[in-house]
């Protein structure tokens, strides 16, 4: 490369950093960038790549010079933009593009890659009794905000629900949400501030890292194995990194489908004793599990664990309803921030959701729909292996599947070729903090059992083998 080629780059690298900053909100609007001298040093480039850089900046309106005082943050700035915050790698196959593909996917696609029940598995003679039931309620029902802890009907099933798996907590402890997602975004709110550092497993679910770099916390990970985390690698990452929180499933595990041991349940309570660790123990799956697996909440008595679950993966994605149990103090503040979040519950939703519940139907519909993932889970398993592709472990119950492909293929580019042909996957790195799950796919083994997907994945897998991938 010659002399002003790489002049050139530095420059265009210089102006990318400040863009990302700005976009991540480290450098917020009217504040003072760093000095031309300090940034040049940071950076290991010249003062003059650093003033043409700025000059560029400014000539683009996000940012403008003082004389005599510096450069400074335009006060307009463009809106947070969460793919400036994280790491470039993969980023064209990153947690928002699976969302998006699998969100977005026509009628005809097919979405082994996605994390719900296709619409014919769910309760659909349930909702449309509740719904019916729900049209001749009285108008508050219908048109009323909801209490800000939420219904409290629907949270006293809730604790009866908790109570069969080991977890003793009163209606006033549970507060309703409108899905899982809300609950740990409002308990990052309430726990946690910009910089702080989280835990999560590695591999887990993709959208904890996605909420967490929105609410700019530091994230480390700790490897998950068929039985939980790493314990010995969580002791070391708390003894040095100190997180607020830890962010886990501890019944069926996503994306692995592993399920927590009793004595890696007792052990991760200690760690959390001995670091002062808040656990947030996301348990969204528990109603595919035949029987319940430890619970950290059980074990703790939402003392350090905070216990939060939703509707969305066996009732209905549309009525969107979770919840959050955690210890009496700290429902007050909660319930505080949620008014100021989101004001009032969604009525509505909760009565439907009560209302399936209490139907006695759900619970067929449950041991229905348990019987047939097994089957699923068997088949899919059955017809991955017959082209190469491994478990990394066979699991109990749920629906994922969490696979390795033969000689260490790229997901990413399976995914890709994969998408041109209408099939939305799920490659590993995307859940994988330290992008470690290079070579692994998640499959949704209910939205896997057109023989289309097979034909799709033998197809990619020989052109990424022939390199023509």
């Amino acid at each position: 490369m010659d002399r002003k080629a790489a002049g050139g780059t530095r420059v265009a690298m210089v102006m990318a950093t400040i863009r990302q900053r700005i976009a991540g909100r480290s450098l917020t609007p009217g504040a003072k960038l760093p000095s031309i001298r300090g940034l040049a040093g940071t950076l290991k480039v010249s003062t003059s790549t650093v003033v043409e850089a700025y000059e560029r900046l400014a000539a683009e309106g996000a940012i403008h010079s003082r004389p005599g005082s510096g450069f400074y943050v335009a006060s307009q700035t463009a809106p947070l933009s969460l793919s400036g915050i994280g790491p470039k790698l993969d980023r064209a196959v990153d947690p928002f593009w699976v969302s998006r593909q699998s969100l977005e996917a026509g009628d005809d696609d097919l979405k082994p890659g996605c994390g719900w029940l296709p619409p014919s598995w769910l309760p659909e003679d349930g909702l449309r009794r509740a719904l019916r039931s729900l049209s001749r309620a009285d108008d508050a029902a219908l048109a009323d905000y909801g209490s800000p802890l939420g219904l409290p009907p629907l949270r006293q099933l809730i604790a009866r629900r908790m109570a069969e798996r080991g977890i003793e907590a009163s209606p006033d402890q549970i507060m309703l949400t409108e899905s899982g997602t809300q609950s740990i975004d409002l308990l990052c709110r309430f726990l946690i501030e910009p910089g702080d550092t989280v835990l999560v497993d590695d591999p887990c679910y993709f959208n904890f890292h996605a909420l967490l770099r929105a609410h700019r916390a530091k994230i480390v990970g700790v490897p998950y194995t068929p039985s939980g985390p790493d314990i010995e690698r969580c002791a070391k990452v708390l003894a040095e990194n100190r997180p607020r929180l830890y962010i886990t499933n501890s019944g069926i595990h996503n994306p692995t489908g592993a399920i927590l041991s009793p004595a890696i349940a007792h052990r991760m309570l200690k760690l959390a004793d001995e670091f002062a660790l808040t656990i947030i123990e996301d348990d969204i799956f528990a109603d595919f599990e035949p029987t319940p697996a430890p619970r950290l909440a059980a074990l703790d008595g939402l003392d350090r664990v905070i216990h939060i679950g939703s509707f969305s993966k066996t009732l209905s994605a549309s009525a969107r309803c979770g919840f959050v149990a955690t210890r009496p103090e700290w429902i007050e503040g909660l319930t505080d921030l949620k008014i100021a979040t989101s004001f009032g519950g969604g009525r509505l939703t909760a009565e439907v959701v009560l209302s399936v519940l209490s139907d006695g139907g759900y619970r067929k519909h449950m041991d229905s729909l348990r019987s047939r993932l097994s089957r699923a889970m068997f088949d899919v398993t059955a017809n991955l292996k017959a082209i190469g592709i491994e478990p990394w472990i066979e699991p109990q119950a749920g629906m994922f599947l969490w696979s390795r492909l033969p000689d260490g293929l790229d997901a990413a580019k399976i995914a890709r070729a994969a998408l041109a042909k209408n099939v939305v996957l799920a490659p590993g790195n995307v859940f994988s903090l330290s992008q470690s799950a290079t070579s692994f796919l998640r499959f949704n083994v209910s939205q896997t059992l057109d023989d289309r997907i097979f034909d799709v994945l033998r197809e990619a897998l020989r052109a990424n083998r022939s390199g023509w991938l």
